[in-house]
């Protein structure tokens, strides 16, 4: 703020500085970018990894998560370089992943692009209530079996959580951008460093302590676990799990966006990844082999709420906690990019309905002024009521994650990087380096499809004896 004297006086002028394409200065660097992506990387994801890694084995679990983990960092440093156009360094900033694409690509692919993302992000807002839900009835389950016994009868329903942890989102979600949850972000990603050490520590005292359990290099056992059918099945849907759990390519332009410009916004997102994934892959390799070795062929689908752990229940209902909060500034980060989709357009098309543009400042006891937007209260609110309600519908927790990974991973993290990368470098056909990408491209969606198709079949046979809004964990 700066003071001008007129006459004698002096009179407060704001001074609003902003970037050279007039929007607000961005002041984004290295640690909130890293911990944008550790929130939005480490989520629900790593709770399923023990029983995809007792599905793949001692081989092919540790590898499938080291392939993915370099494909993820690979392509992400590739989608940083075309997040200006039409260079890596200069040219008009995109803003959002959709608009990257546009620039780059446009056309069908434009089209493509934007119904697989946004597919992705309301899957995942999907999949984080049902996993939030989960996490809550596991602490009044917990709670239950410490004070009845384990092999009491301890069941609760989800809906009132779902309903529950809607209400805290409708409420979470009137903060307006991503400038806004840098102080969500780091909390949550805190948390998630505590749920995963916490299931790390109780592995370890569960392998300690001698728990008698079988696993193997292939894992589950045909003819002893699994039938050959649910063998396979089961194999192509934990690798839609791992993949579920890599996936933030989706948000990463947005996220880049919050980047101030010097340095290189590209330069600092490809820091921000190598740090993001690598952070991960340590914590994913340590719950899933860890888990894998204290639970064996029979590690259940969510190892901290498919109560392999009974004690000590107040380090459950803790971890529980951490995944809840963590869950709650992870979804805003991957639903803020649907908000400013629809709620640009609405200005766009609208630009003088004052439901639409007009802020109007609410006073709140201990946080000061806040700036309400009706249209953005009215939206936010019935997205977030549509989310918890299709969650109530479909709360399958391993087949949602798995088939959201799945359908995904290939568009979003691997075919649009590497055709923005190959426009962008002029990279001409059946040269070595369109070859080797166009192999990894074509590779990498015969899996996906595979494991999308593990995914339904396992809904499928879940919906047989399920009935709506009567979800019982």
């Amino acid at each position: 703020m700066a003071r001008m004297p007129v006459n004698g006086q002096s009179f407060a002028l704001d001074i609003v500085k902003t970037d050279e394409d007039g929007r607000l200065k961005r002041d984004g660097n290295l640690m909130s970018a890293s911990a944008h992506i550790i929130t939005a990387v480490i989520g629900s994801g790593v709770l399923s990894l023990a029983w995809a890694m007792a599905q793949l084995g001692w081989i092919a679990g540790p590898i499938s998560l080291l392939i993915f983990s370099f494909i993820t960092w690979f392509n992400s440093c590739l989608l940083a370089d075309c997040y200006r156009f039409p260079g890596p360094l200069e040219g008009t900033r995109t803003y959002t992943y959709m608009g990257a694409v546009k620039a780059h690509l446009g056309g069908i692919k434009y089209t493509l692009c934007g119904i697989s993302q946004y597919i992705n992000l309301v899957g995942t807002s999907i999949g984080y209530t049902i996993t939030a839900s989960i996490s809550m009835a596991a602490i009044k389950r917990s709670n239950c079996f410490h004070r009845e016994g384990h092999d009491a009868e301890c069941h609760a329903s989800t809906n009132m959580f779902m309903i529950i942890f809607g209400i805290v989102q409708v409420m979470m979600s009137q903060l307006p951008n991503f400038h806004e949850l840098v102080g969500l972000s780091t909390l949550a990603a805190i948390m998630s460093f505590a749920y995963s050490l916490i299931g790390i520590g109780l592995s370890i005292a569960a392998i300690a302590g001698g728990n008698d359990v079988k696993t193997g290099l292939t894992g589950t056992v045909v003819g002893v676990d699994v039938t050959s059918s649910e063998k396979a099945w089961n194999c192509f849907q934990a690798i839609g799990n791992i993949a579920f759990a890599y996936t933030y390519s989706s948000i990463l332009v947005e996220i880049q966006d919050t980047l101030k410009s010097s340095p290189p916004e590209n330069q600092v997102m490809k820091k921000a990844s190598l740090v993001g994934v690598a952070t991960t892959t340590v914590f994913y390799m340590l719950c899933g082999t860890l888990g894998y070795a204290a639970f064996g062929n029979g590690a259940p689908g969510n190892f901290l709420t498919g109560f392999g752990f009974y004690e000590p229940y107040w380090l459950i209902d803790f971890a529980n906690l951490c995944i809840v909060i963590h869950l709650v500034g992870a979804y805003q980060v991957y639903c803020q990019p649907i908000f400013k989709l629809v709620e640009d357009s609405c200005r766009k098309k609208w630009p003088e309905s004052g439901f639409i543009t007009n802020d109007h400042p609410v006073h709140i006891p201990f946080c000061g002024v806040f700036q309400v937007n009706s249209f953005r209260l009215f939206w936010r609110t019935a997205y977030v009521i549509a989310s918890s309600v299709m969650a109530m519908t479909f709360p399958f927790f391993n087949s949602v994650l798995g088939f959201i990974g799945a359908i995904s991973f290939w568009p979003l993290t691997l075919y649009f990087p590497v055709q923005m990368y190959i426009s962008q470098a002029r990279i001409r056909r059946f040269t070595f380096t369109w070859t080797w990408l166009t192999i990894l491209t074509v590779s990498c969606l015969i899996v996906s499809l595979a494991a999308a198709a593990a995914c339904v079949q396992g809904l499928i046979m879940q919906l047989h004896s399920f009935e709506p809004f009567k979800s019982v964990s």
